[in-house]
């Protein structure tokens, strides 16, 4: 299991074209990856979830990778997050 903490840097924080582009991105992988702000973690499946943690820049959120093959999928989403957000 690889779990990163990550700070949302895109001001607009995740709104429904970077969710949806996150979920195209996870659905590449068979790890089970979820995300999480709070207590609350909901899987990386469903826009509506995801859209549901109302997740603003400057937040803190967790993401939750398990399965075969998670570190590719955590180089991955650590890049969108990092690198690709912005331009979203």
């Amino acid at each position: 299991m690889v779990t990163t903490n990550l700070i949302i840097l895109a001001p607009q924080g995740l709104h429904a074209r970077p969710v949806t582009a996150l979920i195209r991105l996870a659905k590449g992988f068979k790890s089970n990856i979820s995300l999480q702000k709070g207590d609350k973690t909901v899987k990386l499946n469903s826009m509506l979830n995801i859209l549901s943690l109302t997740i603003k820049g400057g937040e803190t959120i967790t993401i939750i990778i398990d399965g075969e093959d998670e570190t590719e999928a955590s180089a991955a989403i650590n890049h969108f997050f990092t690198e690709e957000l912005k331009h979203l």
